[in-house]
């Protein structure tokens, strides 16, 4: 085990037009490719998801920049874990597997380090 100190990062979560625009079933299907995604997430090695805030009651329609739909906060080992974290957006499918998440989702990572208050 490295004691190397892991990344906090926060990673920003949008739904975009794509979504707005789908059908009940569509939304359905992204929903569950979400729910897939963050248990991705969750089982990256050295992930320890410290959270999330979900901002969709009082936020309508498509999010493209801040602010954002969802986040949440994890410590990540390293550089490449954040990376594999984003690209679970590339590869995880949308229902029938025709399309992926990022077609109707986006991601940012904002990668910095826990602020440590002294007593």
């Amino acid at each position: 085990m490295s004691d190397k100190t892991p990344l906090r990062v926060l990673f920003c979560m949008g739904v975009n037009q794509n979504f707005m625009d789908g059908t009940a079933d569509e939304m359905k299907d992204v929903w569950g490719a979400f729910v897939s995604m963050m248990q991705g997430i969750a089982r990256l090695p050295g992930v320890r998801v410290l959270g999330n805030m979900d901002d969709d009651r009082i936020m309508v329609g498509p999010s493209v920049a801040f602010p954002w739909t969802t986040y949440v906060l994890a410590d990540v080992p390293d550089y490449d874990t954040v990376t594999a974290a984003c690209n679970l957006f590339r590869v995880t499918p949308v229902g029938d597997g025709t399309y992926k998440l990022w077609k109707y989702m986006r991601v940012e990572a904002r990668i910095g380090r826990e602020l440590v208050i002294p007593d």
